[in-house]
């Protein structure tokens, strides 16, 4: 393949050489010998001859050229058809095992036995991790970037397989399912949705060509997207662009959402589906997930609190382990890994700032840039505190009583 590049490169280059040179020195013979022609031999040939020549070479060089670049294109044709059929003969990592087991019907269970994972031998991911998800419960798990989050439930369809230990899939070890059903029956929402350049409604069916259009409106409905579908002049037959340029970060997010509920897994999982998004948006898909967690079988990959608060366990993750593991007031109150991340992400959302910076002095908000005006930050930390009220009042704590909890705590040392 190199070598096709190398030949393609080349032969590009001395073609633009060549043809340049008889573009530009074509009619200037033309000249020079008809000029010559004129004046030394007395030819019967005019200046208007000559222009007609010249005109009619110009008029050569599109055909001609055409047929002298078949050999860049041929070059430059091998060179990608390389690469295609290159990727074609790699071998498929994950295949199904000769007896593969196909269920009846999926319960959504998930246990991880002892799994120990690495993509390369000398920095191990993963480190002996054991837990068990039970049908109809949920886990939170939280933990530092590029501690091996999203690489945990990689593993569960089979993405890639653990090095060491077991990942069971209703019980049973999900090397020994047959991919179709294991992966059938799991639902993903990432971070980054992709959507097709197509409509509403050929991305929704892309999981399910036989849903009724009943079918599609429950799912939007149910992913709190319908009330925008419904506003566009083409309803489910609205263009998206390609990969949802149409559409805000929120809108691409809930559709994604209705598009799992429409497959309608046994397990879904929601790999930081709100990180990326205003809090307008994100209170959206909120309020689309909340029930879904609450009623089946659920992993969260989370940094909002209220995501946080609604699953059953949180798991917390450092360098690859479990490091602890609990309800959110234990793991606040025990002043570990989960107490650091409080403080950090959700803590200064909850207290008022004590002094205000000056108006002219650049902040930093997530590491995302600086702003150089104090009131866009405290109207964030507003916003905050807002959603944080809303959260402990869903979930039976009230925002002052919690919050007078965390500062005896914080007084007494924990």
């Amino acid at each position: 393949m190199i070598e096709l590049n190398i030949k393609e490169s080349m032969a590009g280059r001395w073609f633009r050489v060549i043809l340049t040179t008889i573009t530009s020195v074509g009619p200037m013979l033309l000249y020079l010998v008809g000029g010559i022609l004129m004046l030394r031999y007395d030819s019967d040939l005019t200046v208007g001859d000559i222009t007609v020549l010249v005109a009619l070479l110009g008029r050569m060089y599109g055909p001609v050229n055409s047929l002298l670049n078949i050999q860049v294109d041929w070059m430059r044709s091998m060179a990608m058809f390389s690469r295609i059929f290159e990727y074609f003969d790699m071998p498929v990592e994950i295949q199904n095992a000769p007896d593969a087991i196909t269920p009846d019907h999926a319960e959504g269970s998930v246990e991880f036995k002892h799994v120990n994972f690495y993509y390369e031998p000398s920095r191990q991911i993963l480190k002996d991790v054991t837990f068990k998800l039970d049908t109809g419960h949920s886990i939170a798990i939280v933990g530092p970037s590029g501690s091996g989050k999203s690489t945990l439930v990689n593993l569960i369809p089979r993405l890639y397989d653990a090095v060491s230990g077991e990942v069971l899939f209703d019980g049973i070890n999900v090397k020994k399912l047959d991919l179709t059903f294991l992966r059938g029956n799991i639902g993903v929402v990432t971070q980054d949705t992709y959507l097709f350049n197509g409509t509403i409604r050929e991305n929704l069916l892309y999981v399910k060509p036989e849903a009724t259009e009943a079918e599609l409106i429950d799912a939007c409905e149910r992913a709190n997207i319908y009330d925008f579908i419904s506003n566009q002049p083409n309803g489910l037959d609205t263009m998206v662009g390609n990969r949802g340029l149409k559409l805000s970060g929120g809108e691409k997010q809930r559709l994604s959402i209705a598009r799992v509920l429409l497959r309608d897994p046994a397990l879904l999982i929601f790999d930081e589906a709100t990180s990326a998004l205003d809090s307008i948006s994100e209170r959206k898909i909120q309020d689309a997930i909340d029930p879904l967690v609450s009623s089946r079988t659920s992993i969260l990959i989370a940094h909002r609190l209220s995501t946080i608060l609604a699953a059953d366990e949180i798991l917390v993750i450092k360098d690859g382990e479990i490091a602890e593991r609990g309800k959110h007031k234990d793991l606040v109150k025990a002043g570990g890994v989960y107490t650091e991340l409080y403080e950090t992400q959700f803590k200064g959302a909850m207290e008022p700032a004590e002094e205000e910076p000056e108006p002219d002095e650049p902040i930093g908000w997530d590491g995302g840039g600086s702003y150089s005006g104090p009131h866009r930050v405290r109207r964030r930390a507003a916003e905050e505190r807002v959603h944080m009220e809303e959260d402990f009042r869903i979930y039976g704590d009230s925002y002052e009583e919690f919050r007078e909890e965390m500062m005896r705590d914080s007084e007494r040392g924990y």
